[in-house]
């Protein structure tokens, strides 16, 4: 009863506020039940903009989530099947990846942006972003293919089957948990995104979700259920990919097959 309380009461408030008019909101205060019930705040958030700042942020988010599943699983599978210097060299590249945070490289990757002519430009979004994000996702998936047991390989060893279809067959089958879990990482990094959509894009076009928020705030003060309205609709897609991947997300921080 606790728990539900104190999950539901922030969820409660800001949806509460969200169908009650600006006057209304600073009238009644924020807990207290709305006495009227409008959805101005959600056809608002569309006014203001907001249309926009979703599709920029789905392509953002879509792209990123590409990235990674197509580059990490084969790299955790070089990981953890090869024994050459090279994939220990490049794995322990990755490793040093997790320990460099974003804003102490933030000058850098503009000045790469900027002579790479992508500032200002989704794409210049989605690259660092998904940089940031494969030390992590690399990290996740080499483990959960680890635990694959020697026998399987052995056996598709023994029906001659090459590593390629080994790859295909075997390993990529017994990691969809960890995909899932990578997938569904890459996704929330890239849609809660904020320094690298505010450090390398500035047009009202290239504006995310994250950004757009601000367009609520103005020099009288800040529009809270206008801006809690939009929070709301950007938290919606986060909590549909969290429905449907659940099972899988909780198999992958498990291990192979939930054990």
């Amino acid at each position: 009863m606790f728990w539900l309380l104190l999950v539901g009461l922030p969820i409660y408030v800001m949806v509460s506020i969200t169908v009650q008019t600006r006057a209304g909101y600073g009238q009644n205060g924020p807990i207290s039940l709305p006495d009227t019930f409008t959805l101005e705040n959600y056809t608002g958030a569309f006014s203001e903009g907001f249309g926009r700042y979703f599709l920029n942020t789905v392509v953002v988010t879509a792209s990123v989530v590409a990235i990674v599943l197509l580059l990490v699983p084969p790299l955790a599978y070089a990981i953890v099947r090869s024994r050459s210097r090279f994939t220990s060299a490049v794995f322990r590249l990755f490793l040093l990846g997790l320990a460099v945070p974003a804003q102490a490289v933030v000058v850098p990757i503009f000045y790469l942006i900027n002579t790479a002519k992508l500032y200002d430009n989704l794409l210049g979004v989605i690259l660092p972003t998904a940089a940031f994000c494969l030390p992590v996702c690399a990290l996740i998936l080499s483990g959960v293919m680890r635990d694959i047991t020697s026998d399987l390989y052995e056996a598709m060893a023994i029906d001659g089957a090459a590593p390629g279809r080994v790859f295909w067959q075997l390993v990529l089958p017994l990691s969809r948990g960890g995909i899932s879990t990578i997938a569904v990482f890459s996704a929330l990094q890239a849609w809660n995104g904020f320094l690298f959509p505010l450090i390398l894009t500035q047009s009202e076009s290239t504006k995310v979700i994250t950004l757009g928020l601000y367009n609520f705030q103005t020099q009288h003060g800040i529009n809270v259920p206008g801006l809690l309205a939009a929070v709301v609709l950007s938290m919606v897609p986060v909590l549909l990919v969290y429905l449907f991947a659940r099972r899988a997300l909780v198999q992958g921080l498990m291990g192979v097959g939930g054990k």
